[in-house]
């Protein structure tokens, strides 16, 4: 059977499949470099990278990167999207051909997703990855005897080093000119499976007798049969005796039993070197003492660099946005027009724009302890751990990829399959300090902890940030106890989880996770700061008629009473202007709520707009601050140092104060995007309301505590 022609009309659509850590995103990066966009799958919320594969013929593939799957059995929510589009012909993202990702080092345990992708009948390519390392471990691989065993084109190569990638595209370019569909069965099915295959066949005529065989396997969760299709496979299977999990571990080990003499014959492996240096490594990295302090040195470092690295950019972004704020008072008349430009776009802009630095050198170096395998190494330490906390091994890496974003963070435990502490993984994840809070510390850091170093090397801000860090840690397993003991399952628990290779991380992939997040960071983070610093600009600048004039008589009266300068005059006008703003009313509506914890209104303005996003707070106060004298070029940070009560005379931003709005920022639930996607993870308003409740008392309780113990 031959597929259609392609025409203008239609690209040729390729699925890229592979194990966990068999080196398949490297691969995507390699073939389509910055000419791919991130997605979701279609009616949820599993990430998808997709991507554009010019090939010398001159034919454009699009290149769609799916989840990292073990086998067509799953056990998380990523490999059932991959199962699930592959066996619905109708889907969106239905390929029209695959390649298949396998570590040449790890092929044996590889093999068992390419043959039942095989089985499929799709036009198939195997690409064994990772050439490099094998050759350094002397491994060679007979890759004519390969492509014979299985019949299918093989290639070997190293996404890494760029071996082998041309042939590969060469490879990939004869699968769309013959674009035959694969005839060959790797395995045959047994009598029981045929019959139950023919019976699901005769609903659905479009199916080989694989598909069929795991739409038996799988109708309960497949989203796209109706409930009358299910109820039809349902009375099949219960009239033919269907056994689904016998029959799986049947076909497991059918499919290894016949695969594994192949292997045996084509890898040939000349020493053990590899494997010795990587259990030497392991016994250091994984130790039951050693470990966890190594883990907890790696993170100390990670955090001084986020302090050490990005000052020197930091100071430089914040001196051009100063230069370019006076520069468009020098270009544009003086007026409302340019007072939104200055107070209001670039002041917000700005307050987020100057912490990039600090949220790249994270990424980059946590992609980088992911790149060399260590990540892992980490899940499966803390393992133990983790499930005295009713947690999961894989939860360690939900935890830690919080410290970038809480949002992807709960997007990855799809990967945990026991529901329980998937449930208790999602709802503690944003107790740990993400990148947007990172904006908040810095400035209030400040506030609490002077500038300089203990014994001559550690940053002190450096240590305050790490321990902020630690404290939210500490809130988050605390949590994760009291939910173990209130939630109840009979599930069990295990960890599934396959330790990659040590290897040098590709920079490639390093630049392009750091450039993603980064652009996605300004650009969502952008969005949302621009419009409410516009609203903020006119909330703070507008306001009843009759209470702008009283606080502008007020103003002169007071100024002319103490013969102040002009530049502080026209700070005193500023100030009762803001307070008698629109913007000032809600803060002090407020204030009453907020008081007991050292907050004032102005800081009840930024508490609220916080909610849409935590970072959004350095752009509020930046936008608030920057409501004065037009001369004034201070930072928003030196303007919150200023800041005094004008009834006592003391600084507003005092350690009590600093230290209260610090510790709140660590417990409260103040981002909305995160809220709608626990709400798409667990498909209901009840956990997300619980997590917001919980983690809000959590915050004004600690902040309250904190700041009467120490005024």
């Amino acid at each position: 059977m031959e597929k259609e022609t392609i025409t203008s009309s239609k690209i040729f659509t390729v699925g890229l499949f592979g194990n966990p850590n068999c080196g398949k995103s490297t691969l995507f990066n390699a073939l389509t470099g910055l000419r791919q966009k991130v997605g979701n799958f279609p009616g949820v919320t599993v990430d998808k990278k997709i991507g554009q594969l010019s090939l010398s013929s001159g034919e454009t593939v699009r290149l769609i990167d799916f989840p990292g799957t073990y086998s067509f059995y799953p056990n998380s929510q990523d490999e059932r999207i991959a199962v699930q589009t592959l066996i619905d012909q109708g889907a969106q993202d239905y390929p029209d051909a695959i390649l298949y990702v396998a570590d040449v080092n790890h092929l044996e345990k590889h093999l068992l997703l390419f043959t039942q992708l095989y089985d499929l009948g799709l036009p198939i390519v195997l690409a064994l990855n990772m050439a490099d390392q094998a050759e350094k471990d002397g491994l060679a691989v007979d890759v004519k005897k390969l492509q014979q065993s299985l019949q299918a084109p093989v290639f070997l190569l190293s996404a890494r080093t760029g071996e082998g990638i041309e042939a590969f595209k060469n490879g990939i370019s004869d699968l769309i000119q013959k674009q035959a569909e694969n005839t060959q069965r790797f395995r045959q099915l047994s009598a029981a499976e045929k019959t139950i295959s023919e019976n699901i066949k005769r609903q659905f005529p479009r199916l080989n007798d694989y598909s069929a065989l795991l739409y038996a396997h799988h109708y309960q969760w497949l989203p796209f049969l109706s409930v009358e299709q299910k109820a039809r496979i349902e009375s099949v299977v219960e009239e033919t005796n269907f056994e689904s999990l016998k029959l799986q571990v049947n076909e497991t080990m059918e499919r290894f039993n016949k695969f594994t003499p192949i292997t045996d014959s084509a890898l040939v492996s000349s020493q053990t070197d590899g494997d010795t240096r990587s259990l030497w490594l392991d016994n250091i990295l994984t130790h039951r003492v050693l470990g966890p302090l190594i883990f907890l040195a790696i993170m100390l470092l990670v955090f001084q660099a986020i302090f050490a690295w990005a000052s020197y950019p930091m100071d430089l972004i914040d001196s051009l946005f100063g230069q370019l704020v006076e520069g468009v008072q020098q270009v544009l008349p003086a007026g409302w027009v340019t007072d939104l430009i200055t107070d209001g776009i670039l002041a917000g802009l700005g307050g987020v724009v100057i912490f990039v630095p600090q949220i790249a050198i994270l990424f980059f170096l946590i992609t980088i302890l992911e790149e060399v395998g260590y990540m892992a190494r980490a899940a499966f330490m803390f393992d133990r751990v983790m499930q005295f906390f009713g947690l999961n091994g894989r939860s360690m890496v939900a935890l830690i990829s919080s410290s970038a974003c809480a949002i992807p963070a709960v997007m990855s435990t799809r990967n945990i399959a026991n529901w329980k502490e998937r449930l208790i993984t999602i709802m503690v994840s944003p107790l740990i300090s993400c990148s947007a809070r990172i904006p908040v510390y810095t400035v209030l850091i400040g506030f609490v902890v002077p500038v300089g170093t203990v014994w001559g090397v550690f940053n002190q801000q450096g240590l305050a940030f790490m321990g902020l860090y630690l404290l939210g840690i500490f809130a988050a397993f605390a949590s994760a106890w009291v939910f173990k003991k209130v939630l109840k399952t009979n599930e069990s628990s295990y960890l599934m989880l396959e330790l990659p290779s040590y290897r040098p991380p590709v920079m490639r992939n390093v630049w392009l996770n750091v450039w993603e997040k980064v652009k996605t960071f300004l650009l969502e983070a952008g969005k949302v700061i621009i419009v409410i610093s516009i609203a903020l600009w006119g909330l703070a600048t507008y306001g009843p008629k009759a209470a702008i004039e009283q606080a502008e008589q007020s103003a002169i009266e007071q100024a002319t009473e103490q013969n102040l300068p002009e530049n502080e005059a026209a700070d005193l006008l500023a100030a009762k202007q803001l307070e008698a703003s629109f913007a000032g009313h809600l803060g002090k509506f407020i204030e009453p709520a907020i008081a007991p914890l050292g907050f004032d209104w102005k800081m009840g303005i930024a508490l609220i707009t916080s909610f849409a996003a935590r970072e959004v707070f350095v752009g509020t106060m930046a936008t608030i601050y920057s409501i004065g004298s037009e001369d004034d070029e201070s930072s928003v940070r030196d303007r919150m140092a200023a800041e005094r009560n004008p009834v006592t005379g003391d600084l507003v931003y005092s350690l009590p104060t600093s230290l209260s709005l610090l510790i709140f920022y660590v417990f409260a639930m103040m981002c909305m995007s995160t809220l709608a996607v626990v709400k798409r993870e667990t498909k209901s308003w009840k956990w997300p309301i619980i997590q917001f409740v919980f983690m809000t008392a959590m915050a004004y309780l600690s902040s309250w505590i904190v700041y009467q113990s120490l005024v």
